[in-house]
């Protein structure tokens, strides 16, 4: 019995030794400037602000994520994007389930304020998230998502609120 005793306590232990090193890392990297690979991150401070006209868009086509910080709460993430007729598109998945919107928290946060800070090529811009939820425009931009990216994402999964799609509009 002192035997399996001792080797429970040894294997826990052992368990404990890469679970606090997860939570630590998770835990620091709400400090730091930007998210990273695995977790979020604090606010974006890095990078020069853009000031001037609306840019061109199509860049990010060739970038394959993009760092976004909503105001409020000041947390940032990496996150897809797409340009479509020139503008600008983020959008989360797995909505539709209890798991994706205990996961991704940051839509809805989005959708009561969607003042954001986007960080693209070490360059931030100020934004505002505005939902869509329907219309005609869906089709292009659901084809721009899939064209670029291994997802699924369609126009009836937008509207039936599978996938919340936000356009990154110009802050006023």
């Amino acid at each position: 019995m002192n035997i399996i005793k001792r080797l429970l306590t040894i294997v826990l232990c052992l368990l404990l030794i890469p679970a606090t090193a997860v939570v630590t890392a998770a835990v620091k990297q709400r400090f730091a400037d930007g998210p990273n690979r695995f977790f979020s991150g604090g606010p974006l401070i890095a990078g020069e602000m853009h000031t001037g006209s609306e840019p061109d868009w199509s860049f990010v086509n060739d970038i394959t994520t993009i760092e976004l910080q909503l105001v409020d709460p000041p947390r940032s993430r990496r996150i897809w994007t797409v340009e479509h007729e020139g503008k600008l598109y983020v959008w989360s998945g797995y909505m539709g389930t209890t798991v994706g919107r205990w996961w991704k928290g940051w839509p809805p946060q989005a959708e009561r304020d969607g003042r954001a800070v986007l960080r693209i090529d070490g360059k931030r811009y100020e934004r505002q998230l505005v939902r869509i939820t329907s219309g005609d425009a869906l089709d292009g931009i659901c084809k721009a998502i899939t064209d670029k990216y291994p997802s699924r994402t369609t126009r009836g999964g937008v509207e039936a609120g599978d996938v919340w799609l936000f356009e990154a509009a110009p802050r006023t």
